[in-house]
């Protein structure tokens, strides 16, 4: 598995559009062709039922690929999105990190199952938990970028300056090739001064770590989870799926693959043109 293709969607802050982000970023891609693999390692497992997934079944999940006991290939299940699989999560992770503290070098466990996974994908990314705890470090170990999902509100940045401190100790500590990837800012409304105020602040604060795109409330966007579908795909139609799709694209121009997608795109180039 190339390691420069792996990204953790993380922000230790809930409610910032995360995992809305690691759902409709890993299905806009698969949209256009490339082979995607989406990891939930969050507990809530709710990366897991946004793209269709049970939570709970008898299959693997990212628990026993945590503590070893199957590996990552085995636990790649398809969805009903083509061109896109998941590692699925389930509750049994929560007990995770207290199981894994006398694991020798528990922090490169997940890094260690991707070294291993046979299949190819163009992309993988990580669906954090809203945490800065063993499972998020696993997944840092084991990506080249970062993909921070960004509110627009006033106390983001300062959340922010405590995701960025444990990024410097994993790349200081643990992976030297660790890359904070992009910054996306979501859940925007236009409607007031403090959106505005806080878009300009980050913008001249990380330049171009920050990506054009930004994400709107979006009332489809919250519904969608509940129908088991990522925005993009339950009202591709709405402001905050057109601006998923703008993401999307932004996201393709900055981490580009070196073979073209494996689908054909045709379909994608012809809503483009529409």
């Amino acid at each position: 598995m190339k390691h420069s293709n792996v990204f953790s969607v993380c922000n230790q802050k809930g409610g910032v559009g995360k995992t809305t982000t690691a759902i409709n970023l890993s299905s806009g891609l698969a949209k256009h062709g490339y082979k995607v693999l989406l990891i939930d390692i969050d507990p809530q497992a709710n990366a897991t039922s946004g793209v269709g997934h049970e939570k709970e079944g008898d299959f693997p999940s990212t628990y026993e690929v945590i503590i070893g006991s199957t590996l990552l290939k085995d636990a790649v299940r398809p969805t009903g999105i083509p061109n896109l699989s998941i590692v699925p999560s389930n509750s049994e992770l929560g007990g995770a990190e207290i199981e894994l503290i006398q694991v020798h070098e528990r922090e490169f466990l997940l890094r260690k199952c991707l070294e291993e996974l046979d299949e190819r994908f163009d992309y993988v990314l990580i669906d954090c938990p809203p945490s800065l705890g063993l499972l998020t470090i696993n997944a840092l170990t084991a990506s080249r970028y970062i993909l921070i999902p960004l509110q627009c509100e006033y106390y983001a940045l300062e959340g922010l300056g405590q995701l960025i401190q444990t990024y410097t100790l994993v790349n200081q500590k643990l992976n030297e090739e660790l890359e904070i990837g992009a910054i996306l800012l979501t859940m925007a409304d236009f409607r007031t001064n403090l959106t505005d105020q806080v878009i300009r602040d980050v913008r001249n604060h990380f330049n171009d770590m920050v990506l054009d795109s930004v994400i709107p409330r979006s009332v489809s966007l919250g519904e969608a989870p509940s129908f088991g579908k990522p925005g993009i795909l339950y009202d591709s139609t709405s402001r905050g799926a057109k601006a998923y799709l703008s993401a999307v694209k932004e996201f393709i121009r900055r981490f580009p693959v070196i073979e073209e997608p494996k689908a054909d795109t045709d379909t994608v180039r012809q809503e483009e043109s529409q």
